[in-house]
């Protein structure tokens, strides 16, 4: 999934402004300006978009998560190494919006989007584990709408 898409999705589901998106990315480590958070959460045609980079979606992720939950009393290891992939950032909205596993298939049904709690498990495995199964855009995607769908 698009990260720009995957951020523009956020802000909806959390209701923030671009100051709001460019404080929740200094929480993760990285300085924007508004000016530039409003070019990454323009879409692709309009003039002055700007593609948004994998280090910035994890940084964004990573403050998301210290803003909604608050810092952890262990020391995080930072690996920016690591590409976000639609595992990771699925694994980061559970932390950041504290959901468990009935939570979350609650959240995939209301966007009509069954899913097993096998199949949900099997996201947060480890890669090469032979129980892991990559998860595709179309069940991100759901699952970033049934966030968006209020109670």
């Amino acid at each position: 999934m698009d990260n720009n898409d995957i951020l523009r999705r956020v802000r909806y589901i959390i209701n923030a402004d671009d100051k709001e998106m460019t404080e929740v990315l200094a929480l993760g480590g990285y300085t924007m300006s508004a000016e530039d958070m409003a070019n990454l959460l323009a879409r692709d045609d309009e003039p002055g978009f700007l593609p948004c980079r994998d280090e910035v979606l994890a940084r964004f992720l990573d403050g998301l998560i210290l803003k909604r939950r608050g810092p952890s009393d262990k020391p995080a290891p930072r690996n920016l190494s690591i590409i976000p992939d639609n595992n990771l950032v699925l694994k980061k909205l559970r932390i950041a919006f504290n959901l468990q596993e009935e939570a979350m298939l609650a959240t995939f049904h209301k966007a009509e989007f069954d899913i097993t709690k096998s199949e949900l498990s099997a996201f947060f495995r480890k890669r090469g584990s032979r129980q892991y199964r990559a998860c595709g855009d179309q069940a991100l995607r759901r699952f970033l709408k049934g966030l968006s769908i209020k109670d």
